[in-house]
């Protein structure tokens, strides 16, 4: 009886995959033994399809023959593969293969990828299908970097962590859940439907606040270009006619002399200032801490981000329960997810009772930053054994409240801008008219 060659092929590959793996293994914990951690190194790669197609690419790995590996786990026959030292350099191997992913991206590869499992597909193949479908070269690449991890024996939640800052510490942690009760896909649908709410949350915020914005710099634009081009006509006229101006004509005047001089000055310091404020707010929690502060305390702004706030929390706090997730572990999971200082200090002293032995609700209670109502549904949550399905009713009841908020918000903030507008240029226009009247009073006289 003859042998199937492609079957014989197939499984030299995988003991040359395994075989390249152990050595690859062997070179990384000899490394470790001197002291030296192993850095990624960039290889640029030539290889045929099985349709006889060249393919070239790159590949981050800590030697040639995960590159090897790599390639001959996705079929490929390999022409060439030679070090990138320029990258290598420049140190972007060490770069992660691409930005943390946003929460319309993982509700579509969360719902692909459950789709594909239930269909009874394994995971690697699902991933290899995720990785041929799409067309962007970042994603294609994370998704050949989850088939290689997966391939070398990690589990999933491991390939996701190894991605760098691309998969959220809540997605990992909830994967490595599913990975000891073997619901993979149940899970997969939760923080589908999870991602999707969070997503449309922020849609949300983001159409209530592109009007006024838009209309804010619209009138920061009118308003300069009548200071800094149309004032300076005016002020010629008065100066030849020799008027003694009122305070108000004055004052505009000066401004717009200030800006007509340092315009650029002053354009270059509120970039710096903004950009200040962005990097400081992004990287110093005691600063983001006061600005989030401060927010909260603005009576319609503070429900905008209290409510965000405590959706994002009960909602994940209910995913987490509902899959029998400890509350310890809960705790330290919202607390990495969250970016509010206020949210996470009550989240550190909810940690701090449950160490005591008290309750998680003990916590928020009589906190300004937590409303009464989901603290009562907290405590009937705890006292009740049902603290999953109670959070997911806050959550459904405050997602229903901020999106009713955010379209007052819509409604109250378009006249308020026009009302700024009419205000701010009326004031301008005014101090330019009142003495065209005085001069066309002096020379009727």
């Amino acid at each position: 009886m003859k042998e199937n060659p492609n079957k014989t092929n197939n499984v030299n590959q995988q003991q040359v995959v395994v075989n390249m793996d152990s050595i690859s293994n062997t070179q990384t914990d000899n490394v470790n033994k001197l002291g030296k951690k192993p850095k990624k190194i960039r290889y640029k790669y030539t290889v045929k399809d099985k349709n006889g197609k060249v393919v070239n690419g790159y590949f981050d790995a800590f030697s040639k023959i995960d590159v090897h590996s790599f390639l001959l786990a996705q079929n490929y026959e390999i022409v060439n593969i030679v070090e990138d030292k320029v990258s290598t350099k420049l140190g972007l191997a060490a770069l992660a293969p691409r930005k943390k992913m946003r929460a319309k991206e993982l509700n579509f590869f969360l719902t692909q990828l459950s789709t594909y499992i239930k269909s009874g597909i394994p995971l690697v193949e699902s991933i290899a299908i995720l990785s041929r479908q799409t067309k962007k070269k970042q994603d294609r690449y994370l998704y050949q970097r989850l088939v290689f991890e997966l391939n070398k024996g990690s589990s999933f939640s491991e390939a996701l962590t190894r991605q760098g800052s691309v998969f959220p510490n809540l997605l990992i942690n909830m994967v490595k859940t599913s990975e000891l009760t073997g619901d993979l896909t149940s899970i997969l649908d939760d923080m589908a439907n999870y991602y999707r709410n969070r997503d449309a949350t922020r849609k949300q915020i983001i159409s209530a606040m592109t009007y006024p914005t838009v209309v804010f710099l619209f009138a920061i634009i009118i308003i300069t270009f009548i200071m800094v081009y149309v004032v300076p006509e005016f002020v010629g006229i008065y100066d030849e006619a020799g008027m003694n101006l009122p305070w108000i004509t004055l004052m505009i005047i000066h401004i717009s002399d200030y800006l007509e001089t340092n315009y650029i000055i002053i354009a270059l310091l509120v970039v710096l200032l903004i950009g200040g404020i962005i990097l400081l707010y992004k990287n110093v929690s005691s600063f983001r801490g006061f600005c989030q502060n401060i927010l909260m305390r603005i009576p319609v702004v503070k429900n905008i981000i209290m409510y965000n706030e405590v959706v994002m929390f009960t909602s994940t706090f209910a995913s987490l329960v509902n899959h029998d997730v400890f509350i310890t572990d809960s705790m330290e999971i919202l607390k990495t997810i969250s970016n509010n200082e206020i949210y996470k200090k009550l989240i550190s002293n909810a940690i701090d009772n449950l160490s005591r032995g008290e309750g998680v609700s003990k916590a928020f209670q009589g906190h300004w930053a937590f409303p009464p109502t989901a603290y009562e549904m907290l405590v009937t949550g705890e006292r009740t054994g049902r603290l999953g399905p109670m959070m997911q009713n806050v959550a459904d009841y405050y997602q229903e409240e901020q999106k009713n908020l955010v379209t007052q918000l819509k409604s109250l903030i378009e006249p308020v801008m026009i009302i700024f507008l009419a205000v701010v240029v009326g004031i301008i226009l005014l101090s330019i008219v009142i003495p065209m009247f005085s001069m066309y009073g002096s020379i009727i006289e």
